[in-house]
């Protein structure tokens, strides 16, 4: 008897104790806290398409499994579960998955030899109890704020875990010492350093992005100005989508995006990223026609308008960020191949920060695995490594790096690269 999409939490609580693992265990191995996979297993929150393939490994059981597909029953899995791999080769090498991705999570390694100053579980205590800190200029505060981005899209996560606490800690008590104009202008910044947290726990998949993109928006909204609540609006669409409320995530988008003022370069500019976004929230759920309308929507504001000016909120609204939403969206769609020709004539290298051609990257990545092409894989997950280190140890790049090993065609170098990015000790 198979069982329905609606019990694959308890399919994962099963295997869990099966393997006997707790949730904080299995959390490290794909990059969730312990009240993610809590969440998980309670059916209130779905897995990432791109770590399905590291939690069924991490669990010992068939990825169709995690993808809707017939399963037995959930007390039977202790039994089945040693037998889904019968060759001797591969279960070594699972285990050897299983043991390197507990020792890169339980030792939070980010980079070649580098530690995650701030792992998602501190990230999400930082952020309820906020070190004391003194108020500071809005000069100051920007300032810091400013640099504490260029750290992020530097691609530097580490060093950013390490400058959140006292930068969050600052901005709240400078806000909360200003009035009148003041106050709005340091309730803007504010938002902006809630939007930096709320994109790093992202990256860890981390309950702490709720928490970060709520605080944003309320921040932006008390500023009244349209750039910040578009930003912030953004990244808790995001946590949405990533929570599995891909509908929401669209509505709030959409929403957001018909309130904004065309006239000025910079609003525009935030409009375009808004459906950009709603547009991969709608291939994630699924809806095809709502996905590519938005994105045809959007790529007419990038031929339309300039790109806005710098800023403390500058967004990316160019011709080549669409061009990547494009492959994303393909690759969510399952019509990877659509996005050959896109990612042909895409310059990744005049991109303009190394978080932005990481990420352009990956979705390239994504893209020639669907395909089946193992080598156009490494390749382009080796351009994620030159360009930012720390990218390709997120749970999903790890999870591709994993599949990559299973794969019938070797690829040299790509074990090196396996153990260099914790997918493989």
């Amino acid at each position: 008897m198979g069982q329905s999409t609606q019990d694959l939490g308890a399919l994962i609580r099963g295997a869990r104790n099966a393997r006997r693992l707790t949730q904080e265990q299995l959390g490290l191995t794909v990059g969730y806290s312990a009240s993610a996979i809590s969440r998980i297993e309670s059916n209130k929150m779905r897995l990432d398409t791109d770590t399905i393939p590291l939690m069924a490994r991490a669990l010992d059981i068939p990825v169709e499994w995690l993808r809707g597909a017939a399963v037995p029953e959930v007390p039977t899995i202790a039994t089945v579960a040693t037998g889904c791999r019968p060759d001797e080769e591969d279960a070594v090498r699972r285990r050897e998955l299983l043991t390197g991705a507990l020792a890169a999570g339980a030792t939070a390694i980010v980079g070649a030899g580098t530690a995650q100053a701030l792992p998602a579980a501190d990230l999400e205590d930082v952020l309820f109890r906020l070190p004391n800190a003194e108020p500071v200029p809005l000069a100051n505060l920007m300032a810091q704020t400013a640099a504490a981005r260029r750290t992020y899209t530097a691609a530097r996560y580490s060093d950013l875990g390490r400058t959140l606490p006292g930068l969050l800690a600052t901005a709240e008590a400078t806000r909360d010492t200003a009035s009148g104009r003041e106050r709005q202008r340091a309730s803007a910044i504010l938002a902006r350093a809630y939007v930096l947290a709320a994109e790093l726990a992202s990256k860890q998949h981390s309950d702490a992005a709720w928490v970060a993109a709520d605080r944003a928006l309320s921040a932006a909204r008390a500023s009244g100005m349209p750039v910040p609540v578009g930003e912030s609006s953004r990244v808790l669409a995001i946590t949405m989508r990533r929570s599995g409320r891909w509908s929401s995530a669209v509505h709030l988008l959409t929403s957001q995006a018909a309130e904004l003022d065309t006239t000025d370069t910079r609003t525009a500019a935030v409009r375009t990223t808004l459906l950009l976004t709603a547009a991969y929230s709608a291939a994630a759920g699924g809806d095809r026609t709502t996905a590519l309308t938005l994105l045809d929507e959007a790529e007419d504001d990038v031929e339309r308008r300039p790109q806005a000016p710098g800023g403390l909120f500058t967004v990316d609204a160019t011709r080549a960020q669409a061009d990547v939403y494009r492959i994303g969206v393909n690759n969510t769609l399952g019509t990877p191949d659509d996005g050959v020709k896109v990612a042909a004539g895409l310059n990744i290298d005049h991109m303009p920060t190394a978080e932005r051609r990481a990420r352009a990257w990956t979705d390239t990545a994504r893209m020639w695995h669907a395909l089946g092409d193992s080598q156009q894989t490494f390749a382009a997950l080796r351009r994620v490594e030159q360009e930012a280190p720390q990218e390709t140890r997120r749970p999903s790049l790890r999870a591709l790096t994993s599949d990559l090993l299973y794969r019938p065609a070797r690829v040299e170098g790509l074990r090196e690269f396996a153990v260099r990015t914790g997918a493989l000790v």
